[in-house]
This record gives C-alpha cells, structure tokens and sequence, in this order.
C-alpha cells in the first residue's frame, strides 16, 4: 500500500502498512501510533503527529432545499495545522465522531492546540 503526505501529496518515504492496519478508524481517518491517516479514494494520506501544531473541529453549514422546505446541514470537519499553515479539512461522518477524534488525538499529541485560532473582527 502507498501513503502520500497531507500536505503536498508527495509518496511518504515509509512504508506505513502495520500502522495503517492497527489504527482506529473514525469516519475517512483513522488515528494510528505516530502517524494521522485519511483516506480518500483509492489513495491514503498521511502526516506525523510530530508535525501537527493545531487540530480543531470546524462545522460548515450547507443550505439544503428540500420538498418541505429550507434548512442547513451541518458538516463536521477535522481540520489539521502545521508549520506551513492549515493543511487539511477532514470530512467526519458526525458530531459524535468528531468529539471521539478529538479526544483520541488529545492523547496522542499533548504538543498541539485544540483550539480554533482568534480571529480579529472589523
């Protein structure tokens, strides 16, 4: 099996295949030893904890019409930070999920925030 890296999409220098198989798996990610994992297709990408600065939860609402009228859907997103900036947005299956990798990642990265950045209003 090949791992590309998260961020650039590059062929990851290690073979990864015993992780990859023991990891957790929570939605298109799963939470292996040293390594966040993310499935997309055919192909699965990788990006050392080492390498994580911030992870953090972010919903997107998305408009829905439906017969009976309007509403938003609410998409659950595990998004991933490092040196280079904001690298990923992981799609998760729901809050729960997101809650639970969160949590899963806590433990195996006490280095990063868990916390959504500031930003400034105008």
């Amino acid at each position: 099996m090949k791992f590309y890296a998260l961020e650039n999409a590059e062929l990851y220098p290690m073979d990864l295949t015993a992780e990859y198989s023991a990891a957790r798996s929570i939605g298109s990610i799963s939470i292996g030893e040293s390594h966040l994992f993310y499935k997309k297709f055919r192909k699965v990408y990788c990006v050392a904890y080492s390498e994580i600065r911030r992870c953090f939860r972010r919903v997107v609402l998305v408009p829905m019409k439906l017969c009976c009228g309007g509403g938003d859907m609410h998409m659950e997103n595990l998004v991933v930070e490092t040196e280079a900036g904001e690298i990923a947005q992981l799609p998760l299956p729901g809050e729960r999920a997101a809650r639970t990798a969160i949590d899963e990642l806590k433990k195996k990265m006490p280095h990063a925030e868990f916390q959504a950045p500031k930003t400034e209003t105008e």
